[in-house]
């Protein structure tokens, strides 16, 4: 079994803990630190050698909040992948996040077996929402015409707005993950991006709904 190494940041103690309780009690997974703020869990990174896989990050935060905290762990560990576990549920909120390099957006009340889930999902290369989060973002993939999205693009889009891998994306659409992989091209080539976040943040920008 792969052994996934978490770390958390959540400001709220019982939140924490019950989180922190979730986690040790998950087999394949360690725990390797819980900070109340960004500022302790940036200060304790280069500590943790290997370093964590993937952050667990609240937004709202005293000091530097999730969302500057995730872009400050990116900025020196790029191939970390942070999963956002907050309250918020604005436009905003999820547009910064992903502009920072959130990996997925879950809500608070996302049952603990479905955030070990989202967890799993996210190392495997998907991007896990909340139904209410993945229904707005999928939404902002609705492109206007000026940047000729086909279909299939559009489709293909969703899909992946909505946490699948892109091998689960071709599961679905019954076509091969190399047709996926060409059309995510010709997608960032016609948004002008280089990632999925970045068409993500840029369709929410521009409320493309």
């Amino acid at each position: 079994m792969t052994l996934l190494r978490i770390s958390l940041v959540e400001d709220d103690e019982e939140i924490r803990n019950g989180l922190e309780a979730i986690l040790r009690q998950e087999d394949g997974l360690i725990l390797l630190g819980a900070f109340p703020t960004g500022e302790d869990a940036i200060a304790a990174f280069p500590s943790q050698v290997p370093p964590p896989d993937l952050f667990l990050m609240d937004i709202t935060l005293p000091g530097a909040s999730g969302i500057e905290t995730t872009r400050e762990l990116r900025r020196v560990h790029p191939d970390l992948d942070v999963l956002m576990l907050t309250v918020r549920d604005d436009d905003q909120a999820v547009f910064d996040s992903l502009c920072a390099g959130a990996v997925g957006y879950l809500l608070k009340t996302t049952p603990p077996r479905r955030l070990l889930q989202a967890i799993r999902e996210a190392r495997d290369g998907g991007s896990p929402m909340s139904p209410s989060i993945a229904r707005r973002v999928t939404a902002s993939f609705r492109v206007e015409r000026d940047h000729t999205l086909t279909p299939r693009e559009q489709e293909i889009l969703a899909a992946l707005c909505n946490g699948k891998s892109y091998a689960e994306a071709a599961r679905d659409l019954f076509i091969s993950e190399s047709t996926v992989h060409s059309h995510i091209k010709n997608i960032y080539r016609k948004l002008e991006v280089h990632s999925k976040n970045e068409a993500v943040a840029k369709a929410l920008r521009n409320r493309w709904v």
